[in-house]
This record gives C-alpha cells, sequence and structure tokens, in this order.
C-alpha cells in the first residue's frame, strides 16, 4: 500500500549479493510522482450564476423536503470523472460539517429526476453534488432527503450527545470532546482521557446512554441562544468551534450542547446503543466506535449467532463449562505431549551419540531433519550437555521451510569457532540469514533446494577453522 523503502530495498539486496540501479530508481520514481499529481488534479469551472444570492436559508431542522431553485452552478473533474456542484436558493439537504456526513436524495422537476449524492458545506453555502446537470438548471425543483438515512445519522447524532454526558458522569468533568464522525452506519467520538476506558466503565457508559434513549427525552432546541443564555443551562462548548453572536442550543434531559446538526426527535428512536470498540488515538486522546438501531441489532444478533455455534460446536449448551472443562483438558494433554517429546529427544540423542565416535578430537553430527525447530533445539542442548566435542549441524525442513541449526561444544566453542559466523554465510546458499551465540545459531531460508549445500557449508568453515 506504501510502497517499500529504497534503503530497505538496498540492504536487502547486498545480503543477497545483488546490487540496485538508483538512477533507475529515481526515475520511475518521479514518473509516479507525475501520475499521482495528474490522478489528484481537479479541474473546477467558474461558478454560472442563474440569479444573484447572498444567502442560502437551511430548512432541514424542519423539512426534508423543499421546493428549490438553483442560484448557481458548475462543473467540477476529478480523476477521470465529471460532476457538477449545485447551489440552492434554500434547501433542506445537510451539509457536511461538524463531524456529520452530509445527506443523500434527489431533486426532482416535471421532467427529470436527479439524484444529489453528497452535500458538503464550503464557505458558508450547502454544495449539492450530482453527477449530470439538469436539462433545465432554472426550472424549480422539488429537494427530497433520503428519510432513512437522515434519520439514522441524527440517530447517531444524538446518541453522541447522550454518550458525551455519560462519558463525563463515569470518567470526570475532565472529558472534553476532541472531534467525531456520524453517519447513518457508525458514529465515533473522541475525547481527552488519560489511560484505556476499562471494560467495567465502558459497560456502565453503555448503560446510561440506554437508560437516557428509554426515557425517551424529547428534543429541546432553542436555535438563536445567546452565549450568555447557552453557558447558563451548563451547555458544552465544543473544542475549536468559532461561535456567533446567537447559538443553537440542544437538549436531551440532561446533556446540554451547542450543535448545529441534525438530530432525533426524542432519544426513543435511537432504539438502542452498542460501543464496539474502544482505542487509543493520541496521547490523551481515546476513540469509541458504536452504533445504534439496527446497526446496535445486527452486532447483537452476530453475537447471539457465534455463542449459539461455540454451543453447537461443543455439544453442550453450558458454554463456559463446556470451555473451561476443555482448557483443562488441553493443558493436561500439553504437559504429556512435552513429556513425550522430550522423552523422544532424550532417546534420539541416545542414538546419534552411540552411533556417531570421536573423531580427530570432534564429534561431528551432520544431517538434514524433518522435525520442528523446537525439537532439534532441544536435542542439541540435550548432546551439548553430554559431549564438550560437540559439532552438531542439522538442516530442517518442516512444513516446506528450511531451517539451519548449529550446536558446538565448551571445547570447539574455546578453540575460536563462532556459530553465529558460520550461520551467516552456511545461509546465503539457501537464501536466508541467522546468527546467535558463539555456541549456538540458527538461520531461517527460503529455498530448500539449498539446505543441503548449507549443511556442507557449514560443517566445511567449522573443520577449517578447528585446523
Amino acid at each position: 500500500t506504501f510502497g517499500f523503502p529504497i534503503d530497505l530495498t538496498e540492504l536487502i539486496a547486498r545480503e543477497q549479493g545483488v546490487g540496485v540501479d538508483l538512477e533507475a530508481f529515481d526515475k520511475e520514481l518521479q514518473a509516479q510522482k507525475e501520475r499521482s499529481r495528474n490522478a489528484a488534479a481537479v479541474d473546477t469551472d467558474d461558478w454560472v450564476e442563474l440569479f444573484p444570492l447572498r444567502e442560502s436559508v437551511f430548512t432541514g431542522y424542519d423539512t426534508l423536503i423543499d421546493e428549490v431553485r438553483i442560484a448557481r452552478y458548475r462543473r467540477v473533474a476529478s480523476k477521470g470523472k465529471t460532476s457538477y456542484q449545485l447551489v440552492f436558493d434554500r434547501t433542506p439537504f445537510y451539509g457536511n460539517s461538524g463531524g456529520q456526513i452530509g445527506d443523500i436524495g434527489v431533486i426532482e422537476s416535471a421532467n427529470e429526476r436527479i439524484a444529489v449524492v453528497a452535500a458538503e458545506k464550503e464557505n458558508g453555502l450547502i454544495i449539492h453534488i450530482v453527477e449530470r446537470l439538469p436539462e433545465n438548471p432554472a426550472a424549480v425543483f422539488t429537494a427530497r432527503v433520503d428519510a432513512d438515512k437522515r434519520q439514522a445519522a441524527a440517530n447517531n447524532h444524538s446518541a453522541t450527545h447522550l454518550m458525551h454526558a455519560a462519558l463525563r458522569k463515569v470518567l470526570g468533568d475532565h472529558v472534553e470532546q476532541k472531534g467525531s464522525m456520524v453517519t447513518p452506519e457508525l458514529l465515533r467520538f473522541d475525547f481527552s482521557h488519560f489511560q484505556k476506558v476499562t471494560r467495567e466503565e465502558l459497560r456502565e457508559v453503555e448503560k446510561l446512554v440506554n437508560k437516557a434513549i428509554r426515557a425517551n427525552y424529547p428534543l429541546v432546541e432553542k436555535r438563536d441562544a445567546t452565549k450568555e443564555e447557552a453557558a447558563e443551562a451548563g451547555a458544552m462548548m465544543l473544542f475549536g468551534e468559532k461561535y456567533g453572536d446567537r447559538v443553537r442550543m440542544v437538549r436531551f434531559g440532561d446533556s446540554v450542547e451547542l450543535c448545529g446538526g441534525t438530530h432525533t426527535s426524542a432519544t426513543g428512536n435511537i432504539g438502542i446503543f452498542k460501543i464496539l470498540n474502544e482505542s487509543a488515538i493520541s496521547a490523551g486522546v481515546r476513540r469509541i466506535e458504536a452504533v445504534t438501531g439496527e446497526q446496535a441489532e445486527k452486532v447483537l444478533y452476530v453475537a447471539e449467532d457465534t455463542i449459539r455455534s461455540v454451543g453447537e460446536s461443543l455439544n453442550n449448551t453450558q458454554i463456559m463449562q463446556a470451555v473451561r472443562k476443555m482448557i483443562e483438558s488441553n493443558e493436561t494433554l500439553s504437559k504429556e505431549v512435552e513429556r513425550m517429546r522430550r522423552e523422544q529427544v532424550a532417546q534420539w540423542a541416545d542414538k546419534l551419540a552411540a552411533s556417531l565416535p570421536e573423531r580427530n578430537g570432534v564429534q561431528l553430527i551432520a544431517l538434514q531433519s524433518e522435525n520442528k525447530p523446537e525439537v532439534v533445539k532441544d536435542l542439541a542442548y540435550n548432546l551439548r550437555a553430554r559431549s564438550p566435542k560437540l559439532v552438531l549441524v542439522i538442516g530442517s525442513l518442516f512444513e516446506g521451510k528450511p531451517s539451519l541449526t548449529i550446536m558446538l561444544g565448551d571445547e570447539i566453542a574455546k578453540q575460536g569457532v563462532d556459530a553465529g559466523a558460520v550461520i551467516r554465510e552456511a545461509a546465503k546458499l539457501m537464501q536466508g540469514g541467522g546468527g546467535g551465540q558463539a555456541f549456538f545459531a540458527t538461520a531461517g531460508g527460503k529455498n530448500p533446494d539449498g539446505l543441503q549445500a548449507a549443511i556442507d557449508k557449514a560443517v566445511e568453515l567449522i573443520l577449517a577453522k578447528l585446523k
């Protein structure tokens, strides 16, 4: 996704004995940058003004349908796609702002119906994005907001207010909103807090929000409150917001905030509130993602289906009891398997030690195996405890992946043989790398066909050093 750093490419290439053509790389990098610039380029025409407009009236707090006229429009081309931006004299469409996504819907005239795919807020005006220009831009249109999407977004927005109040009750008055995103499907809320929110605290926040939902608090708003009135009512002033002399104050029960977004008419419309995730996004700032209504139902259904499936798989409706029994059984089996593995390793070590006598002051064991690297490691330490003159080189091919293990006895290591240096050189023959201590080292590789060559190379380097 983000490319691969050239310095790391050079390092890996050097380890494989390969060079990097930096001149060609720079040429291709510049070509890619040019392609990116072209892809990101936006071609925007000048506004075509049909009639002067000082202010576009937002009517979306009170209605989702309104008669509108296009005051100005322009064409926008980006990434090979052309769209049109329309500004109406009045509009029920909420423009993307304050963390809440803009409305979608349609505009209709007697002759055509055009989808509004997005609504943005720009320089105080709501910009409506459509994929084609009306045949007669001067016509009178009926603007219709998608009611289901608006209601879902409004429910989620109101839920952020309830959650903000709940977080302050559970965590403390230091909690302040640091950002949000509200869509019809999901709500995201960023807030100041100095540590991870515990599961118990999140559960308490959920309970408080759902309690407020069940209370069915009506929306109480004052669209032209003074800042003094808002402060007296205890309204939360959100971070980084610039408020005019007159502000819109939104209240649900004891939650009071200044907000220009759309909200549900009563908290009962939200249905149910469910937290999905809590995480850190920066120092002292946490993030909660949550869902409401139908989306929350889906989450609960998935959890219910999962629990039912687990119970059916365990053939036991008492899931926790069955899981505990499985864990206990697994621990017992794991201990038995470990005991058997150690016995197997000890028997393997006995066989090897007996079949390979010492020659020229060295007890050399070099072979291939299909055992797990962990088994080979246990064998290596078992044999080292038996023989101070041990030179053990084992190549393993487990699940198609080659690995190399070198173990040296005390007397061999004292003669200046370094297992780590040897394995770094030998592992190149199986396109791998590794390292370790002077007496013990391991390496992994990519080429199984080079495993025997790596074993032979390691033996050659060790014996050469001993001579």
